[in-house]
């Protein structure tokens, strides 16, 4: 299994009235430490797109806890909990400054081809990177 850990600060733009993290905000949480899981093992979205291969999100799921509040640093653990194949599943923790777990989750995510939209597998060096942790 791999995981990885990633922080972000709550800004106020993110918060609703009771100065608690909007909870359609996760969804973009999530993202971002998904995005940085795969740069933790030294591969680029980015690049990945650029060579012709998407990653739409299928499904996701969320589980909210406590509430993240303005000003606060949360810490995001992601998990990739087996070898992607066509879809690859991503689930997450969100922690507090108190290490409270206030939000988990996961999501589903497919490989397709950037110009037919069709499924397709993983990039080989994605594979080769996930590889020793699995």
């Amino acid at each position: 299994m791999y995981t990885a850990e990633t922080q972000i600060r709550v800004r106020y733009a993110e918060t609703d009235q009771m100065s608690y993290v909007y909870y359609g905000n996760y969804a973009m949480y999530f993202e971002v430490a998904r995005v940085e899981a795969m740069r933790s093992v030294n591969f680029s979205y980015k690049q990945m797109e650029e060579e012709g291969v998407m990653m739409p999100v299928l499904e996701s799921y969320f589980k909210y806890h406590k509430p993240g509040k303005y000003d606060e640093l949360l810490t995001i653990k992601t998990k990739i909990p087996v070898m992607p194949g066509v879809r690859i599943r991503f689930e997450y923790e969100v922690y507090n400054e108190q290490s409270d777990l206030i939000t988990e989750g996961w999501s589903t995510l497919a490989f397709l081809k950037k110009d037919t939209h069709q499924p397709t597998r993983p990039p080989q060096n994605l594979l080769a990177l996930l590889k020793p942790f699995f």
